[in-house]
This record gives structure tokens, sequence and C-alpha cells, in this order.
């Protein structure tokens, strides 16, 4: 049977206004900071690892023609599953509609797909990889995080064969290399 997200996760804006952009969140939400280097940042205001997060565009292309993953705006929105098998069954289930993900990465923190709609619009679906948020908030201090806090492409093909020939969802979910670095991707 297919499976809906569970929750909302996080929405993750592009910004040439990248300090501004993280101390207008903080002072309005009332959030701190997660994670910070010059080209991302995380912040929340809850229990979530995080609720927002941003993207430097000063930092991935500062000067030249703006294409759309330049401009500023919404980058996309998170949405979560319950497990990482619903996750697999939700890819195999779009899969079949012909609606696949253009990236497919662990994050370290989350193992997620994501989809452009037919406007471009962007989406995540996600399933956290830690049981409680203070393990996930221990990993984004962590070297692993530090040293990758985009994430490792992975075959949703084959995780999907390797969950339904029984692996356990525990083999996936902690990810234990952190290079390579995905490349930015687009829809």
């Amino acid at each position: 049977m297919r499976k809906s997200p569970n929750k909302f996760a996080h929405i993750v804006y592009r910004t040439h206004q990248f300090e501004a952009m993280i101390k207008w969140y903080q002072d309005v939400l009332g959030a701190k900071v997660q994670h910070y280097n010059p080209a991302i940042a995380f912040i929340t205001y809850d229990e979530e690892h995080h609720r927002v997060a941003f993207l430097n565009l000063s930092i991935f292309e500062p000067e030249g023609n703006k294409t759309r993953v330049d401009r500023v705006g919404t980058d996309h929105v998170a949405y979560t599953y319950d497990s990482l098998i619903d996750l697999a069954e939700n890819y195999d289930h779009l899969k079949g509609l012909g609606i696949k993900p253009y990236w497919c990465l662990h994050h370290g923190i989350t193992v997620s797909l994501y989809y452009g709609d037919p406007d471009g619009n962007r989406m995540e679906f996600q399933v956290d990889v830690y049981k409680t948020n203070e393990e996930a908030n221990e990993f984004m201090m962590g070297p692993g995080f530090a040293q990758n806090p985009i994430g490792v492409e992975f075959d949703p093909d084959d995780l999907v064969k390797r969950l339904r020939e029984g692996e356990p969802e525990s083999n996936f979910l902690i990810r234990r290399v952190h290079q390579p670095t995905a490349p930015l991707r687009n829809p």
C-alpha cells in the first residue's frame, strides 16, 4: 500500500544575502544555527534538526548570467516519511508513473530523493537517519557533516532491490562514507 509523507520537514532558500537572511530568520523565528559554513547554513526553532536552510549563491556563481538554480527564492520544500521502506516503495510507485527523482542523496542526517514538478518547483522526500534529534544534532556538529554537508549519491533501484530482498533498513541509514560530495543537480 502506498504511503504519504507523515510531516513537513524543512524549506531551503537560495540567496545572495546569506548573512542577512540567516539573521532575519533567527530573529523572526527565534531560531538557532545548527550548522554554518560559507556555502550553506541550517537553522531550527524546534526539535527538528533543521527547519530552514540557506544556500549562499555568491559562493556558487558570484558573477555572470543567472540560471534558475542561481536565482534567489525557494530552492525546495521537504517532506518526511516514516521509514526507508515507505520512501523506497513511494519511489518505485512514482517511477511506475514515469516520475523519477533528479537527485538521490544520503545527507548523513537524512536519506533523500529530490523531484521536480512540471513547473520546475523542487521537493525532497526524506527519511530521518537518527531516532532522536539529539543524535541528528550530534552528527551535524561532527566531522562527517563538516566534511560533506551536501551528501553522497546513491542508486534508488539498488535500495529498493536490497530492501525487498530483506536487507535491514539499518544497513542504509548511517552514512559510513562522506565522499565524494555529490554535485548540485537540477530537475
